[in-house]
């Protein structure tokens, strides 16, 4: 079960981006996997139907002017600097795993992070700083697809 909760207080939220303009987070509980191998399940395989909201989102970025995002160009070493599909690795530590993308409009921040707790232990937290007013409006217009997305993603990395 995917549940809505507070934005843990771990050091790699608090240090993921100078200004918070949006968050959230959600937890599951998963025992049985790496941190690593959780962060791929969650983010390394998409439905169609996922992907369709991808492209979706790749033609109204170039309305608004945001990066077209090439899977070839990401190298997907999973180390700092690598990549899990066009997430950026800024950071790995053995409880929290910091992935992003920076844009013309917003920069954003995904933390990993295992809490240690007997339940809701995998916390997936969202940090997004606006640069402009686009940036907001993108936001305003995902978010209801995002909190959809963030809880499908989710969900795939309990079933494993």
């Amino acid at each position: 079960m995917v549940t809505e909760i507070a934005l843990p207080d771990t050091k790699g939220i608090r240090t993921a981006l100078e200004k918070i303009d949006f968050k959230d987070a959600f937890a599951i509980t998963n025992h049985c996997n790496t941190l690593e191998e959780i962060t791929t399940m969650i983010f390394d395989q998409n439905p169609k139907w996922l992907q369709a909201l991808f492209k979706i989102r790749g033609y109204l970025g170039v309305y608004l002017g945001l990066k077209k995002h090439d899977l070839t160009e990401y190298q997907d070493d999973f180390k700092v600097g690598g990549h899990v599909k066009f997430f950026k690795i800024y950071s790995i530590d053995p409880q929290e795993i910091i992935l992003g993308a920076n844009d013309n409009h917003l920069n954003f921040r995904v933390s990993v992070y295992n809490s240690g707790a007997t339940k809701n232990n995998i916390q997936l937290s969202t940090l997004v700083r606006y640069h402009n007013k686009t940036g907001k409006r993108y936001m305003q217009l995902i978010a209801p697809f995002h909190r959809m997305v963030i809880r499908y993603m989710l969900r795939r990395a309990i079933q494993k």
